[in-house]
């Protein structure tokens, strides 16, 4: 993988099994660039490499618990951070041009190629937590990717949400992020308490689709559809019963879009993996391993 300004290298421990991980920075198409960190199996025999795909504003580093396990499986795993989040933010958030097509465009991507350059001989799976998951029907193309498995992947329309998210979204949509987002120039969520802060771009972008029926295809058109359609992949499909975001209609919503792929579902129900709660973000933490053995392991 290529990396420019900037690589960091922590020793691996053989006897741990710790895996060797690295920082670098890609750059795009678009001409920003994308923060990225590569965790390198010890394993022997490595069984292939996992990008982790974040949800949004969700940084890359709340993913390394999960990335490390993986790596002890027999994985190098790969996290990144989409323009105007985490380490890929350039100087402040509201300079940031990006919006979601265009990370699914250029962010993705250069990840993708950075991927097939470095472990060209190992299977390539996505593993995409929420917006994650959408990325793999917005890209132009997922011809480098073997499978996927999504994670609490559905639509926003925000009159399917959970309960609890449907509460609160319609003032996120119609008071919020109108109000806010063109007078700063983004999202400021780190102050509100809201998410974090997320470019404008992103952010009305996603006001746009959440607004709208069918989502993303109806916001976008015929263009958006046939990219869903050509991902020609296994599916798997992980719904959390206790997920305050996403209800199952949400999920089953944003699956149907990919009409050319096999699509496995799998409902966890906390309790079935020892779990209090799981919700829609924090799987990914070292407090859920028992879902990671559970259910993750089988899968891959």
């Amino acid at each position: 993988m290529s990396t420019t300004n900037k690589s960091a290298t922590a020793q691996s421990d053989q006897t741990l099994n710790r895996p060797l991980v690295q920082l670098h920075t890609l750059p795009t198409k678009a001409g920003h660039s994308v923060a990225t960190t590569v965790f390198h199996s010890q394993i022997e025999m490595v069984k292939g490499v996992c990008i982790i795909a974040a949800a949004t504003g969700v940084a890359q580093r709340l993913y390394r618990d999960f990335a490390i396990w993986l790596t002890a499986l027999g994985y190098h795993a790969v996290t990144f951070d989409y323009d105007g989040i985490g380490l890929s933010i350039e100087g402040h958030v509201k300079h940031c041009k990006s919006d979601v097509i265009s990370w699914a465009n250029n962010d993705c991507p250069a990840v993708l190629d950075a991927v097939a350059q470095q472990f060209s001989d190992l299977e390539c799976i996505w593993i995409g937590h929420s917006v994650g998951g959408h990325m793999l029907g917005m890209m132009p193309d997922t011809g480098q990717i073997s499978r996927a498995i999504t994670v609490a992947v559905g639509t926003g329309t925000w009159w399917y949400n959970s309960p609890s998210t449907k509460r609160v979204s319609w003032f996120l949509w119609y008071v919020l992020v109108p109000v806010t987002v063109p007078l700063l120039g983004y999202f400021p969520g780190d102050k509100l308490k809201v998410m974090c802060d997320l470019p404008k771009g992103v952010m009305m972008q996603w006001r746009r689709w959440c607004l709208k029926d069918g989502y993303a295809v109806e916001g976008e058109g015929q263009w958006l559809k046939e990219r869903f359609a050509s991902v020609n992949f296994p599916i798997t499909s992980l719904a959390f019963s206790d997920d305050d975001m996403m209800s199952m209609t949400n999920i089953d919503m944003l699956h149907a879009q990919f009409t050319g792929a096999t699509i496995t579902q799998k409902i966890v129900k906390p309790k079935e993996v020892g779990l209090h709660r799981i919700g829609h973000i924090g799987w990914h933490k070292a407090s859920c391993q028992n879902l990671w053995e559970q259910v993750f392991r089988p899968l891959l």
